[in-house]
């Protein structure tokens, strides 16, 4: 098995670490987008990764924001209370899409990955950077998104859409639920697409077992739609 630190500059001249890691004979590799409030990581991000490493796929994990723009959103987390109103560079959609297309063009040309298919998992704001990415990139194969703040995604791109979609969502995240029920119905040219509802789980897929669920929940989705 291959474990690497790998470096990926943007046009912006920003630049990020993350880890690739892939298991002999693999043929595809997933595609890691974090949250607003995860990082590559995190124990969530760790179990999902190892357990889809254990299972033959190759994963990317990584940062879609440099620590400068971390340390600037933390900052402005504490004008915010004094100030509100103020924006995020964890919620700017754009920005963490441009990283993740970014991510993807590397992936395509890196010498180790460029014959892989591609899927992603995202999680959070990382999900509707997903579902942007996989609107301009048809070759990306499979998408699944946990906990995904998916309603900040237009109905335009939503179209665009081809791949496999599912959307795992907590049971007891009420209305992260309603929001990708809603957005899987737009989802007009996706064939195949599911939502799965964790019973018991909040948001964050916190509480004992459950994050190993989205793992198990997550390698089927992939075993069928992506190749090992």
């Amino acid at each position: 098995m291959l474990r690497k630190a790998v470096n990926i500059r943007f046009m912006d001249q920003n630049e990020i670490s993350g880890n690739l890691i892939i298991p002999e004979k693999s043929t595809s590799i997933l595609v890691f987008a974090h949250g607003s409030g995860s990082t590559g990581t995190s124990y969530r991000n760790q179990v999902l990764a190892q357990a889809l490493n254990n299972n033959g796929f190759s994963t990317l994990l990584f940062d879609l924001l440099t620590d400068g723009e971390k340390q600037i959103d933390s900052k402005a987390e504490n004008i915010n209370m004094k100030i509100p109103g103020i924006t995020f560079n964890k919620f700017n959609i754009k920005l963490l899409t441009q990283r993740l297309i970014s991510i993807t063009e590397w992936i395509q040309n890196n010498y180790e990955t460029k014959n892989f298919d591609i899927g992603y998992l995202g999680a959070s704001t990382g999900a509707a950077a997903t579902l942007y990415a996989a609107a301009r990139f048809h070759e990306v194969k499979v998408l699944v998104s946990r906990s995904g703040r998916v309603d900040m995604v237009d109905k335009q791109t939503l179209s665009c859409i081809v791949c496999p979609c599912l959307f795992i969502v907590g049971g007891n995240d009420k209305k992260v639920i309603d929001i990708n029920k809603k957005t899987l119905h737009q989802l007009k040219n996706v064939k195949n697409k599911k939502i799965e509802v964790i019973q018991g789980a909040s948001h964050l897929f916190e509480e004992q077992g459950k994050i190993q669920q989205v793992a198990k929940l997550s390698i089927d989705w992939f075993k069928t739609f992506l190749g090992r």
